[in-house]
C-alpha cells in the first residue's frame, strides 16, 4: 500500500458566501470525497470575486499541496473570474475549449436563446487545460497541472467529483473510530493526550457538546493503519474505564 500521505487545498469563491448570503456546503463533501480518494484536505480559504485575491490564494495552495480545488466562479455571468484568475496565476492566457464549445452547442441546441455570449463564457478555459465531464449541466469543469476547478452549486459539484473518482493517486484512506463520554473534556484531557502519545501513528480529536442539560464530548481517533486504530480505541476505552468515567464506543 502506498503509505505516502498526498494532501489538497480548496478555495472557495464568492462573496456570496463571506457575505453569509449563501452557506457553503462544498468543503464538507470535498474533504468527504478527498478522503476517500485517500487524499487530506489540509487548508481551506475563503476567498471574495477578486481576481488578485484569487489568483493569490491559487497559488499558494497549488505549491503547498498535491492537488488543489476550487469551487465557485466558472458560470455565465459577469463575476465569474475564476479561469481568468487561474490563468492569471499560472501567466497563460484565457482561450475557448473547441470540446467545451461543443458540449454547451449541445447542450443549448433545444433551449431557448441557445449558445449566447454569456453561456459560452463556460467554455473559457486557461491555456493548456483539459475538462471535467459534467452530467449536470453541460458546463464543464477544468482541469490544469494539479488544479482542478468546479462549479460552487453544491449539486454540480458533487457530479464534477464523480467524474474525477479513481483518476487522482492518492494514499491509504484515513480511519476513525468514536468513543462518546457523558464528562468535559478537561477532565480526561490527561488520558487523551497520554493515549496518543503512545500511539504515534494516530491522532485524537475531541469534540465537546451540551446536550439534555449534561456535558459531555466525543473522541475520534484517525489513523491510516487499522491496526494502530484499533489499539488506540483499545487503550483509550480501557484509560477512561480504569479513571472510572462512563464511555460509549461508537460516540454519543
Amino acid at each position: 500500500m502506498n503509505e505516502r500521505i498526498y494532501t489538497a487545498g480548496l478555495v472557495v469563491i464568492g462573496d456570496e458566501i463571506l457575505s453569509g448570503r449563501t452557506h457553503d456546503k462544498n468543503i464538507a463533501q470535498v474533504a468527504s470525497w478527498l478522503q476517500v480518494q485517500g487524499i487530506r484536505l489540509s487548508e481551506v480559504r475563503v476567498v471574495p470575486d477578486t481576481i488578485e485575491r484569487i489568483a493569490e490564494a491559487v497559488n499558494a495552495l497549488r505549491k503547498s499541496y498535491d492537488y488543489l480545488f476550487t469551487t465557485g466562479g466558472i458560470g455565465p455571468t459577469h463575476d465569474d473570474i475564476t479561469v481568468d484568475a487561474v490563468a492569471a496565476a499560472l501567466e497563460v492566457p484565457v482561450i475557448v475549449h473547441p470540446e467545451a464549445r461543443a458540449i454547451l452547442e449541445r447542450y443549448y441546441a433545444d433551449k431557448p436563446g441557445g449558445l449566447t455570449d454569456a453561456r459560452l463564457r463556460m467554455a473559457r478555459v486557461p491555456e493548456g487545460a483539459a475538462l471535467i465531464a459534467n452530467r449536470m449541466s453541460g458546463a464543464p469543469g477544468i482541469k490544469l497541472g494539479n488544479i482542478h476547478l468546479m462549479a460552487g452549486v453544491p449539486h454540480i459539484t458533487a457530479g464534477m467529483l464523480d467524474a474525477l473518482t479513481g483518476t487522482l493517486e492518492g494514499g491509504a484512506p484515513l480511519l476513525a473510530e468514536t468513543v462518546g463520554c457523558w464528562t468535559p473534556e478537561s477532565e480526561v484531557a490527561d488520558i487523551l493526550r497520554e493515549v496518543e502519545k503512545a500511539h504515534v501513528n494516530c491522532q485524537i480529536g475531541s469534540y465537546p457538546f451540551f446536550r439534555d442539560g449534561k456535558v459531555g464530548a466525543n473522541f475520534v481517533i484517525r489513523s491510516t493503519e487499522k491496526d494502530d486504530l484499533e489499539s488506540c480505541m483499545h487503550s483509550l476505552c480501557d484509560g477512561l474505564g480504569t479513571a472510572g468515567f462512563d464511555f460509549t464506543p461508537g460516540g454519543i
